[in-house]
């Protein structure tokens, strides 16, 4: 053959040569590949990313390395809880690596990460850029539903609804029997809430039930619904259930505080000791160190307690940071995006300062109380002119509620607000006609059930309320050094 056809053989040398190395470095990639998972599942870390790190560097034109390039960012995620460190991985995936089926799992992580490192809605765009990328590149691939998903949470995140809305059940649409369909549920439900749709949240919420009654969700959907049935349409009259937990009365030490924590546990600060404790069980387990002068606790999503002293912020970690000379705090939250927003009776204005440290201002009535709420906003107690004032996510006004509205008489002042989950907003009130006792407003700012305490025959020195995951109202007495819960 090379004497008749003399310009076949340097190409016949080429492909003898190439086809054997070609299979030699896969068969070499898959060995390593697998070697790696072995170790992985042994929880030999170690051995597992020099193995896939080796796979990379030997065979980067592998099957195997797009592979390798999602598990060696998923480990960052899941075992070292370094998102930042997962980026450079995604990043390789998304250059090299795009024909590959599993450049849709690491679009969509890279998205996901993003999201979570966003500070503000504006910085959604670029994760929002990675969800399309796979629905647009991707049609069909089991990635598709939680791009949806994760669209759907950053147009929620950006106060648009509607658009919201129809991402979350395009992501149960695609995969009724997936992982995320409970999800999508749950989160389409929360809008349709948002919404003003009750009748098909609770829908919603009742269709996970039914349809993942094995799902941690399904748990979370059934308290959801028994609330909103409870104070939205059954409305029953208040009343006093007691001491609470039952039966411990004179148990605290001045408790002044009180806030619920992501889990539904109880915060409270005791005054005489100067220290903040979560109430688990019946039983009060010391949060961080001593906190002289604190104005407020802050729950944070993580679970964690952050304290509002005379001084400053103190964080569970003991770190402090300064509030800018804000001496009169009556409120605060941390929002979705780490700014917390801090409220001062003296100052007309809330204060946002910023995970970096930098603050700003939103013109806002003088606050008597603030408290957040499900949309990224907050409510403001004003008792200048006499009205509840429900901020969106800008701090922008949406909704003014007099201090009489839909009550038999007006209240003067607000002693302590408080909110659930699901937008319901419980005020300690004083003053004029109505005297001390507690309200309890929806999401719309109407009132859904209230209370005077000595309607109740109650006595006290009543500082702070929670809003329990029941649709309780817990209130601390100092006076009597005991906690009472009105259902």
């Amino acid at each position: 053959m090379s004497a008749a056809f003399p310009w076949l053989r340097p190409t016949a040398a080429l492909l003898l040569c190439a086809l054997p190395a070609a299979a030699q470095e896969g068969d070499l990639a898959e060995k390593l590949f697998h070697s790696g998972e072995r170790a992985y599942a042994a929880q030999s870390y170690k051995e597992a990313l020099e193995t896939w790190n080796q796979l990379l560097q030997s065979a980067p034109r592998s099957e195997f390395a797009p592979r390798v390039l999602l598990a060696l960012a998923r480990h960052q995620v899941e075992v070292e809880h370094k998102p930042e460190a997962a980026l450079p991985y995604l990043d390789r995936l998304k250059a090299e690596y795009i024909k590959s089926p599993w450049a849709a799992e690491g679009l969509l992580l890279r998205g996901t990460l993003l999201a979570r490192m966003a500070r503000r809605p504006a910085d959604l765009k670029d994760a929002m850029a990675e969800f399309h990328r796979v629905i647009d590149l991707f049609p069909g691939h089991p990635a598709e539903a939680g791009a949806h998903d994760g669209l759907g949470q950053a147009w929620r995140d950006q106060g648009q609804w509607g658009r919201a809305l129809q991402h979350f059940i395009e992501a149960y649409r695609l995969r009724p029997d997936g992982p995320e369909a409970p999800h999508a549920l749950l989160e389409a439900a929360e809008t349709l809430d948002l919404l003003g749709d009750l009748p098909g949240c609770l829908r919603l919420l009742q269709r996970l039930r039914t349809e993942a009654p094995a799902s941690p969700l399904a748990q979370e959907a059934a308290w959801r619904m028994a609330v909103r049935v409870k104070l939205r349409i059954t409305k029953p009259t208040f009343h006093l259930e007691g001491p609470w937990p039952a039966g411990k009365v004179k148990w605290l030490k001045t408790p002044i505080l009180l806030a619920t924590a992501a889990s539904g546990d109880l915060f409270l600060f005791q005054n005489d000791l100067d220290h903040a404790f979560r109430l688990k069980d019946g039983d009060l387990v010391p949060m961080g160190p001593a906190a002289p002068g604190t104005r407020a606790l802050v729950p944070t999503p993580t679970d964690a307690l952050w304290l509002l002293t005379r001084n400053g912020l103190l964080k569970e970690d003991g770190a402090s940071m300064p509030l800018g000379g804000l001496n009169a705090v009556t409120g605060a939250r941390l929002d979705r995006w780490g700014t917390l927003w801090v409220a001062d009776g003296k100052t007309p204005a809330l204060t946002l300062f910023a995970p970096d440290g930098s603050s700003r201002t939103l013109p806002s009535p003088s606050a008597a109380a603030l408290a957040p709420l499900p949309t990224g906003g907050v409510v403001v107690a004003s008792d200048g002119d006499r009205s509840l004032h429900f901020l969106d996510a800008e701090g922008q006004p949406r909704l003014a509620v007099p201090y009489g509205k839909d009550l038999p008489a007006p209240f003067r002042t607000v002693i302590a607000l408080t909110s659930d989950p699901l937008g319901h907003v419980a005020a300690l009130v004083d003053g004029g006609d109505f005297g001390e006792g507690v309200v309890v407003y929806g999401p719309d700012g109407a009132v859904l059930r209230q209370t005077t305490l000595k309607a109740l025959g109650m006595s006290g020195r009543f500082t702070s309320l929670a809003l329990d995951r029941a649709g309780g109202v817990i209130l601390c007495d100092r006076r009597n050094d005991t906690l009472f819960r009105l259902d």
